[in-house]
């Protein structure tokens, strides 16, 4: 009699689990309701914009960042590795790094990939024997692509 119990309790447990579960049916109405709702509501309309001057102060006074490390080439394009690189980008992805090194070179840079002893891909924008001409290359860069903001030194070892 105890083992008959317990079977039916155990039919009625999987019986009820089974019946907790959703159904296609109720997502699906739940996913129209949810467009409907979304076509319901107007767009918001966008606020005017006002362009303003934008201010541009010398790089020079902002401090840049400058790390000292060693650089092994991995793909030069006939280009070389001077004392002052400008870095426009670090990736742990070998692909990534090519495919923002690719872009420059398309664009007229002389874009060298390298990685470092910790295994990042460097992309240098451009590479110059002195500081100056490196600062000078570096707000040209920030200027052209608004985007490598962060651009940094790269004094090669």
């Amino acid at each position: 009699m105890r083992k008959n119990l317990i079977w039916g309790l155990s039919l009625l447990l999987i019986a009820g689990m089974a019946s907790c579960k959703s159904s296609q049916s109720a997502y699906k109405a739940a996913y129209e309701k949810a467009q409907e709702k979304k076509i319901e509501e107007p767009a918001p309309t966008p606020a005017p914009v006002v362009e303003q001057p934008v201010a541009t102060t010398p790089s020079t006074t902002a401090p840049v960042r400058e790390q000292s490390e060693r650089l092994n080439v991995v793909d030069a394009n006939g280009a070389s590795l001077n004392a002052y690189n400008v870095i426009v980008g670090s990736f742990r992805q070998r692909l990534n790094a090519q495919s923002l090194c690719e872009r420059l070179r398309e664009d007229g840079y002389p874009a060298i990939l390298a990685q470092n002893a910790e295994g990042w891909y460097r992309v240098v924008a451009c590479s110059f024997d002195n500081r100056p001409a490196a600062v000078q290359a570096r707000e040209a860069l920030q200027a052209k692509y608004p985007q490598f903001t962060d651009a940094w030194f790269l004094i090669n070892k």
